[in-house]
């Protein structure tokens, strides 16, 4: 009787030193009140009954939402600066909520809510949180005399959003996330690394993939090829040529790993010399005149002041990238450049990218955001201190932001820590044969939050990530995926479309 007392008593004391949270339901929610922002709206959306804004979130004829279970569906409007107009949403599970965030990034410009990214979340168990970053529209016009949304879209709209996600969590579940992962590719990589620089506490995991920070110098780089490589008639490449370049490649590097599989697993030992495409008589379509060869290596190659050759942006596409050439080598600039460059650096709409001097024009692209977008700072010490981790992946073929821009990074990280304080806490996976974020011949598709999660909340830390390519939605090949500055090679048995038959190791 005592003993049972005794166990009582201890109960009753362990209860009263729990805090007490109070649940409040998803329509209540419109009422709660939020420092420097505001819920627009808050009401439960039944199972599969979710309709995206026109235009957005779709993704092709078939309906992502279609199998989304039910979920209160949170608005609201968040206002860090007089200036700042960020729009939120939080999605909280109506059933089976696994007691985790996950907040999602966006693309290009930002200027929309990323929701088959949330969808995917909410899906798989998490309350998630994305944000349009404070604008409208994937384009940088927005930012032409409003220093303050460019920050907005910089790092301040993640964070904000984070912090008024993880109220509206406790106060509708009634208890806080027991673990906060962020998840993006592209902007969103770059994101990412910005929230693990500038808010070390903000997450427990981030993943970072194709992360495009130095944004600016990126920008002016990729006008800078556009160009070179159409700065004579003569030297532009025409699309027709892009397989036969491929080919050629594939031929002289794709077996290194001990498979000839249409897929180079390593580019940086794959030293292919252009000039062996060279035409013998006149232009024809299965080889690259003198001026095509130069442009050629110009797609692979650092960018360069033209009269010292010094190197001014280090990151380049790499070998095994040619069927994507179009997007920085077409007749014009990608658009996600050329009108970055107009509103921020230059401030003038109408700025003619004709006009670019990249020897000048670098260092003024990298300054005129006053290093909001640079999101290079290679001490994530705070960050790894607070037990954080960060996975960071990369396409090989990626040809829109450079792969080199991942490994630099990294090594930064790695130099700047130091390799044994950083080892338990970052880790870099290149994909080979993977365009930007997705797609591609490479094994790109992989669990990246059952990853991170094994990692922050079990210590497993990935020796290697088993993932797959599909054909027409069915898997063909799986591979390991190596962390960096491992590659995956053939153990000279087995099935070649078969991960176990292939093992990381040393380059």
């Amino acid at each position: 009787m005592k003993r049972n007392l005794w166990v009582a008593l201890v109960a009753l004391l362990c209860i009263e030193a729990m805090p007490s949270y109070a649940a409040t339901s998803c329509e209540k929610l419109v009422s709660l009140a939020l420092p420097k922002a505001k819920i627009d709206s808050a009401q439960l959306v039944a199972a599969g009954a979710f309709v995206p804004p026109t235009g957005q979130g779709r993704g092709g004829a078939a309906n992502p939402y279609a199998n989304l279970p039910a979920f209160c569906r949170v608005t609201a409007t968040l206002t860090p600066t007089g200036d700042s107009d960020i729009k939120t949403e939080i999605w909280l599970p109506a059933a089976g909520w696994n007691g985790k965030f996950e907040a999602v990034g966006n693309g290009g410009w930002a200027g929309s809510i990323s929701y088959t990214a949330l969808a995917a979340a909410v899906a798989a168990g998490y309350a998630g949180a994305g944000t349009d970053t404070g604008h409208v529209g994937n384009n940088a016009d927005f930012a032409l005399g409003h220093p303050e949304k460019l920050v907005d879209l910089a790092y301040r709209s993640i964070h904000e959003m984070t912090v008024q996600s993880k109220t509206i969590i406790n106060e509708h579940y009634g208890m806080p996330a027991k673990y906060s992962y962020y998840n993006g590719c592209s902007q969103g990589g770059r994101q990412g690394l910005a929230a693990a620089q500038k808010y070390p506490e903000d997450f427990n995991g981030i993943i970072a993939g194709a992360a495009a920070w130095n944004s600016m110098g990126m920008h002016v780089a990729r006008t800078a090829l556009n160009l070179s490589v159409n700065k004579d008639p003569a030297g532009a490449i025409p699309p027709s040529k892009y397989a036969m370049i491929h080919e050629a490649v594939l031929n002289a590097c794709d077996a290194q790993d001990g498979v000839k599989d249409g897929v180079i697993e390593n580019p940086q030992k794959c030293n292919f010399d252009y000039k062996q495409l060279l035409c013998k008589a006149g232009d024809a379509a299965d080889c690259l005149t003198a001026a095509q060869v130069e442009s050629a290596k110009a797609m692979i190659s650092p960018i360069k002041d033209p009269k010292t050759g010094k190197v001014l942006y280090e990151g380049h596409l790499m070998p095994g990238s040619e069927l994507g050439w179009a997007t920085l080598g077409g007749p014009k600039p990608i658009g996600l450049a050329t009108n970055g460059l107009a509103n921020v650096t230059f401030q003038d709409p109408n700025w003619d990218y004709h006009k670019l001097d990249v020897a000048t024009d670098m260092a003024k692209a990298v300054k005129s955001d006053n290093g909001v977008l640079y999101s290079g700072d290679p001490n994530l010490k705070p960050f790894f201190d607070h037990g954080g981790k960060l996975l960071m992946y990369h396409g090989w073929s990626d040809p829109q932001v450079n792969p080199m821009n991942s490994v630099i990074y990294y090594n930064n990280v790695l130099n700047t820590v130091g390799k044994d304080k950083a080892v338990n806490s970052i880790e870099l996976f290149m994909i080979p044969g993977m365009n930007h974020c997705a797609g591609g011949p490479g094994t790109d598709t992989f669990d990246k939050m059952k990853v991170i999660e094994q990692w922050v909340e079990q210590g497993k830390k990935p020796a290697q990530i088993v993932a797959t390519h599909a054909t027409r939605g069915q898997v063909d090949k799986s591979r390991p995926l190596c962390p960096y500055p491992q590659v995956a090679k053939y153990k000279g048995t087995g099935d070649t479309n078969e991960a176990s038959n292939f093992m990381c190791s040393a380059q």
